[in-house]
């Protein structure tokens, strides 16, 4: 009896639940963004992408979506948004605008920096259908993660990321089945410059390939969001057919931070990737689940950043160029993050402990020369500068770097954007200010707001590459690519750390010049699951080896190894280190361009 009783009363309060009409709206989804950017950096942490009002303090246009009611009436109006600079307020404000009338107060100027729901209060909705529009007040970074209309008044939002993600899920149906995205011989995840070079590799030798990139452009830190250079030589290789997919991606060396965004050749790179005819590409889409069977991975679940609408994919093969080591670490990869101690590799660069040290992300930015004067608003939000300690540059270049150990790269991937745009900003302003013989007509043409991340998770291979393999330039049996950048490895810059200790965002290096030396195949599978290669800086290497195997062009040819190997582990049927330990004759022979490519894929042994 009691039994029932309990069952009836979960059936009411169930009841009760179901009957409230809450109306979800996630800011990225909307039709018109005007001004507004989507973010999906912090998607680890957030569980979404957000929009963000990123006008270098500018205004930017408004965004705006219509939004459907199931009935008219009553509706309490909750904004989850933050004050991104407190100072004790910050700069990111906003207002949003139903049918043009404003609703709530302002917002995104609270004093409080974490993410949370504000009450806009109750709003009286006349209309089925009404305009929802977000206006932009300052041009300083305001962002919004999303809108919720709620008949129930005294209904508060969950906040913390699992129930905001189940309840996200129950409103807007996120849960229900993916869509298919198909089967493929290999899903490349990461659509940098070794996942894509890994991509059309694969589909070049025959392979069903699927290349999902969780932005709309393709080349990571080398694209126009980020706009880093290319670095490594592709012409110094032991096996010349390695680099010739970097050279075609190879948009020339336009430096770091060129305000010209057609210098990076973002459309080049998608055009050459789409003429490939077994390459199927899914920009947009952010990997955040993996679905296993026998420490296999069957398949990867990614969301649009845009529509949140889920697809799933499965493979034979998996290769995580992510340069988080996303997909690895979901998967239960071998990994390391941070520096290893001098007692455990022998590595004479090594730290004397262990520790949670990597090297930073930038964001660049540039100014351009204009015909008439200019100011720029005050920034007391932003980090201050003085004549003491300035910046004199008229644009950045990769010493413009925040992380240190200081900030998680990856959870933390807000924040340090963050800090770097409080440098930006509070340094363009002093020179605005204090510097009108040079920077008077000077103007913020461009300031990144994606990343430009160096350093994460590093998946655990059957070999790790030190500072000794490189050093010395140990030739081994499956040495494939041939690396030529220094062991780089950045760490605060002195004066930066005077100023602002356990704040920096300048970096120094010192170049530890190495000869040529080759990158074993080894280091381009995981030793743990066993049918997922790699590619990029998430490879298996010492923090110190990765010094030196991290710049883009080396990477890149990682991907073309990466595709080689798939294709023999899919003639065989065998797995990465199947390959390796069966058929490395056959996967070099490919590396050393002895063997036409197709004949991989048209010749099977028999009964396979």
């Amino acid at each position: 009896m009691a039994r029932i009783k309990i069952l009836f009363l979960l059936l009411i309060f169930h009841a009760a639940a179901f009957a409230q009409q809450h109306v979800y709206v996630e800011t990225e989804s909307f039709t018109e963004k005007g001004g507004w950017v989507t973010d999906q950096q912090s998607f680890v942490v957030m569980g979404s992408s957000y929009l963000m009002a990123h006008g270098m303090g500018r205004p930017v246009k408004d965004a705006s979506t219509t939004v459907r009611f199931p009935a008219k009436g009553k509706y309490r109006m909750w904004v989850r948004t933050k004050d991104w600079a407190p100072f004790p307020t910050g700069p990111g404000k906003f207002t949003i605008s139903i049918d043009g009338q404003q609703a709530g107060q302002v917002m995104g100027a609270s004093g409080n920096d974490a993410w949370k729901w504000y009450d806009a209060g109750v709003v009286d909705i006349t209309k089925e259908e009404v305009n929802l529009v977000m206006k932009d007040l300052t041009g300083f970074n305001g962002r919004c993660d999303a809108i919720l209309f709620t008949d129930a008044l005294k209904f508060t939002p969950p906040n913390t990321l699992k129930a905001l993600n189940e309840f996200r899920n129950q409103v807007l149906h996120t849960s229900a089945a993916s869509l298919d995205g198909g089967q493929f011989d290999i899903v490349i995840v990461g659509g940098g410059m070794a996942g894509t070079c890994a991509a059309i590799s694969a589909a070049r030798m025959g392979l069903k390939t699927a290349l999902i990139q969780d932005r709309p452009v393709l080349g990571g830190n080398n694209s126009s969001e980020i706009r880093v250079h290319l670095k490594g030589d592709v012409d110094k290789n032991h096996y010349p057919k390695l680099g010739r997919i970097v050279r075609e991606m190879d948009n020339g060396d336009p430096g770091n931070g060129n305000p010209d965004a057609a210098e990076y050749g973002d459309a080049r790179k998608i055009s050459i990737v789409k003429a490939e005819k077994n390459l199927h590409l899914f920009l947009n889409t952010h990997v955040y689940k993996v679905e296993m069977k026998d420490n296999k991975i069957a398949a990867v679940i990614g969301r649009n950043i845009t529509t949140n609408q889920d697809t799933r994919f499965t493979g034979t093969y998996f290769s995580d160029c992510t340069g988080d080591g996303t997909v690895g670490y979901l998967a239960g990869a071998d990994f390391r993050h941070g520096r290893e101690s001098k007692a455990e590799t022998g590595e004479s660069l090594a730290s004397e402990k262990s520790d949670s040290f990597t090297l930073g992300t930038s964001n660049l930015w540039a100014s351009l020369e204009k015909d008439t004067i200019s100011s720029f608003p005050e920034t007391p939000w932003a980090i201050q500068f003085s004549d003491e300690y300035h910046i004199d540059d008229t644009k950045a270049d990769w010493e413009w770097e925040t992380g240190f150990g200081n900030f998680n790269t990856i959870t933390d991937a807000e924040k340090i954007r963050d800090h770097n745009l409080r440098a930006i900003y509070g340094n363009w302003s002093y020179l605005k200010k204090n510097k009108a013989d040079k920077y008077a007509k000077r103007e913020l043409a461009w300031v990144a707001y994606i990343g430009g991340k160096r350093e994460s998770r590093r998946i655990m291979g059957d070999h790790i590459l030190t500072q000794m393999d490189i050093q010395e330039g140990k030739f081994y049996p499956d040495g494939t690519v041939t690396a030529t950048w220094t062991i780089d490895l950045h760490f605060p810059d002195e004066k930066n750390s005077k100023y602002f200790e356990g704040q920096e965002f300048f970096a120094g290096t010192k170049h530890i010049r190495v000869a040529p030396y080759t990158i074993p195949y080894r280091c381009l599978y995981s030793r743990n699951i066993s049918n997922l290669f790699m590619a990029g800086r998430n490879i298996s290497t010492t923090h110190v080896a990765f010094g030196s195997t991290r710049v883009m062009r080396t990477c890149g040819m990682m991907g073309e190894v990466v595709g080689f190997a798939a294709a023999v582990a899919k003639k065989y049927n065998t797995t990465p280190k199947g390959v390796y330990t069966d058929h490395l004759a056959e996967l070099m022979a490919i590396i050393k361009d002895e063997t036409p490519p197709q004949q991989t894929l048209q010749n099977p042994p028999a009964g396979k």
